[in-house]
């Protein structure tokens, strides 16, 4: 492909449920650490027990903050445990208001905000799937296995290590990974935790909770994808940071592309 050519690079519903994505994640998210508020630890096992505690996030003396990750205790007053109540003031509290929907204490109210937006997500989730599955453009993100040696130089040309990167298509080969990690692992994971955390859910569906070996150790997995996806969204915007930003925005906001002297190089 000619370098400096336009190419219409995702349609309006790509688009539209890409944004709408951000904005359901964002406030999934937030009505999470909302409802973790309500039990701030995850342990690693079928009940809640003390003994297998991975993370824990209180106050154990008044006015002090503390978070304890596999036995280890940090103090993180004014962050996290003693923080913000949403209100103007200092509590208790594992997750500061400003971070949670809502910002004060409401475990209900979380759960309502966590319900709406998620059947928000799986909506976009399915309007993105079936719209790139139709323009043919899905096969182009899942990491294939001649993608796999070119990970490393890729890399490498991401670290200035070397001057160009391997040859690729549209996707070089780690954002295929990432896309794959994300569609094959991290989503999959976090719809189906979710469901199996629900007690509706596990009232008719006990099964799917017993897969992952309880609640607590559901609400483990859920906890940990939601903090990979999260990582994800953090690399995938330093990479739109620093790969032209403007021209990534425009073809996320007009659908148009402007190709650069790598993009298309190869299968």
């Amino acid at each position: 492909m000619k370098v400096g050519k336009r190419i219409y690079r995702y349609t309006i519903a790509t688009r539209a449920s890409h944004w709408l994505w951000v904005i359901a994640f964002a406030a999934l998210v937030s009505s999470g650490l909302q409802i973790f508020n309500a039990a701030p630890f995850l342990d690693a096992s079928d009940t809640s027990n003390p003994a297998h505690r991975v993370l824990e996030i209180g106050s154990p003396a008044d006015g002090v903050g503390a978070t304890t990750i596999f036995g280890h205790t940090f103090k993180t007053t004014g962050w996290l445990g003693y923080t913000d109540d949403g209100m103007g003031g200092q509590v208790p509290r594992a997750f500061p208001g400003w971070i949670t929907i809502p910002a004060y204490q409401d475990l209900a109210d979380g759960r309502r905000w966590h319900l709406f937006f998620a059947w928000i997500m799986l909506l976009c989730g399915a309007a993105w799937l079936i719209s790139t599955a139709i323009k043919g453009n899905l096969r182009d993100m899942i990491l294939r296995p001649s993608d796999i040696p070119k990970l490393w130089p890729m890399q490498a040309y991401y670290l200035k290590l070397r001057k160009e990167p391997p040859p690729h298509g549209i996707y070089n080969p780690l954002q295929k990974a990432a896309y794959t990690l994300v569609l094959v692992v991290l989503a999959p994971v976090i719809v189906l935790t979710g469901l199996a955390l629900s007690p509706g859910i596990d009232a008719i569906a006990h099964p799917l909770t017993w897969i992952f070996g309880g609640r607590q150790f559901a609400r483990l997995w859920h906890f940990v994808a939601m903090w990979a996806l999260i990582g994800f969204f953090v690399v995938h915007t330093i990479q739109v940071l620093t790969q032209g930003v403007i021209n990534q925005l425009n073809s996320m906001i007009t659908g148009w592309y402007r190709l650069g002297e790598h993009d298309g190089a190869g299968p």
